[in-house]
């Protein structure tokens, strides 16, 4: 995988983490890249997860979600033990990850933020979530995923 690798890839690696990388050719015109990582892979979108960053409390959490869905912020917020969530500002959450938007990994990011993982994803064998870069993603274990990150499971998507 020449070229490929990310700090999602390589933390992946370093841990013995069982995982697959899929890569495609990223359309910079696409409104959605989720969705369209979905279509690429021929994979059911709810099991294609997005990382997005919010700000719960005046700290930066993430929450892992389907493609198909939205973030509750409310659940969010209750998930890390906050009152109150928004959407973290974009620069401010590249910052913080490494990472640019649409290729957030929730693995591998430069800042160790809390988790938080739809509990969605535990009703698969496994699960496909970026892998750091747009056009790449990592299949990998759900518990594979909690496990490394320390996450919490909740249902968190609207």
């Amino acid at each position: 995988m020449a070229g490929k690798g990310t700090p999602a890839t390589a933390l992946l690696s370093k841990r013995g983490i069982p995982h697959r990388i899929h890569s495609y050719d990223h359309d910079p015109r696409s409104e959605s890249y989720g969705i369209e990582a979905a279509e690429a892979l021929g994979q059911p979108p709810e099991r294609v997860f997005k990382t997005l960053v919010a700000d719960v409390d005046g700290k930066l959490a993430v929450g892992v979600v389907p493609v198909t869905g939205q973030l509750d912020l409310k659940s969010l917020a209750a998930a890390c033990g906050g009152k109150k969530a928004r959407m973290a500002d974009l620069t401010e959450a590249e910052r913080a990850t490494g990472y640019v938007a649409g290729g957030i990994s929730p693995v591998g990011q430069k800042k160790r933020l809390p988790v938080v993982i739809d509990s969605s994803a535990t009703g698969f064998d496994t699960i496909y979530c970026s892998a750091g870069r747009r056009g790449l993603e990592i299949e990998l274990a759900p518990d594979d995923l909690v496990r490394l990150l320390g996450a919490r499971v909740a249902a968190i998507s609207a």
